[in-house]
């Protein structure tokens, strides 16, 4: 290997893990690090990143952590190359999450190109949705983006349904509420107006007074009774959107890092088509309603994300930490 092509694979791998940092992680806490030796990439685990009351198995640390992973599989891929995964390699290293190796080059397909493009793009919404309808071959196309990582996406078509599922997300928050120690928790991932952190929810994320959706869906107090949030009209009117389950049929680990890239995947897709995504984890921090959720509605599978889709007027930006503080790069041997 000479000098030249140790450049070019650093540089290929860089630009790599700087698509990595834009996934989603529960209140942007960021949970992961990377490391390059070689030709390789390993995906981390953070776990001075976990909420340790809101998210005690772990279980959103790894479906944010997944989704980095995605990241990181789109960008090789977009660069030209094919990629080699491995998923929990070593059992005695349980905060090694995943190692991704560059293959040989490859002319990725014009949908790679249009997810990779989205990675800086795609933000999370936290208001109402327009009544602009969503196509049903749109939501459709989810749904395919789901399956081919391994997971199901379920749009909940039943009116009742959908009433269960705000129903629980609204219990799951109104409890949650009143839990000091997880407010403060929460409280320590909200960032103040005019904030220089690169973590957590930033102010502006949110809406200052949102309008409820019909039925309503419980929204995080990130400002906690202080005056923040955007006074821009987020919600436009108080459609809920289209209301979707990401389900698994397993609940390990690796089932979590799947629905971890199976989420990133769709929002990707949506974005590409300038749909906006809402998430709602109230209720599956919470063992008993994930279970009825489960039981009742999901026929078994394990419910790992609950979200809203639809068309919105973000103009947020993403805030995220530098590459310096998530990278180590190994000298080449």
């Amino acid at each position: 290997m000479n000098a030249r092509t140790t450049e070019e694979i650093s540089s290929v791998l860089h630009r790599a893990v700087q698509a990595a940092v834009w996934a989603p992680s529960v209140h942007n806490t960021q949970p992961w690090s990377f490391t390059i030796d070689g030709g390789e990439i390993a995906l981390r685990s953070d776990s001075g990143r976990k909420l340790r009351l809101g998210d005690a198995t772990g279980r959103e640390l790894l479906i944010s952590c997944g989704a980095a992973l995605m990241n990181v599989r789109l960008a090789l891929r977009a660069l030209c190359y094919e990629t080699q995964v491995r998923v929990l390699p070593d059992p005695d290293r349980p905060a090694l999450l995943a190692t991704v190796r560059m293959g040989a080059p490859a002319v990725p397909d014009e949908h790679i190109r249009l997810l990779h493009a989205e990675i800086e793009r795609r933000r999370t919404h936290r208001a109402g949705f327009t009544e602009l309808p969503m196509p049903d071959r749109l939501v459709e196309n989810f749904v395919s983006q789901a399956s081919a990582e391994g997971a199901r996406l379920t749009p909940v078509r039943s009116e009742a349904a959908v009433r269960v599922i705000a129903g629980l997300t609204c219990v799951a928050q109104d409890v949650q509420s009143e839990d000091r120690l997880f407010t403060l928790e929460m409280i320590r991932w909200s960032q103040p107006p005019g904030s220089s952190r690169r973590e957590g929810v930033p102010a502006q994320g949110y809406p200052r007074e949102p309008e409820p959706t019909r039925p309503r869906f419980a929204q995080r107090d990130y400002a906690h009774g202080r005056p923040w949030g955007s006074d821009s009209d987020q919600s436009v009117s108080t459609s809920p959107g289209t209301v979707a389950v990401l389900t698994t049929a397993g609940d390990s680990r690796e089932d979590w890092i799947t629905a971890g890239q199976a989420l990133q995947r769709v929002l990707l897709h949506a974005s590409a088509y300038d749909v906006s995504a809402a998430f709602h984890t109230q209720a599956l921090e919470m063992f008993h309603l994930r279970e009825f959720l489960r039981q009742e509605l999901l026929s078994g599978e394990y419910p790992q994300m609950i979200m809203r889709l639809g068309f919105a007027i973000d103009e947020s930006e993403g805030v995220r930490r530098p590459v310096t503080e998530v990278l180590e790069e190994r000298p080449p041997h």
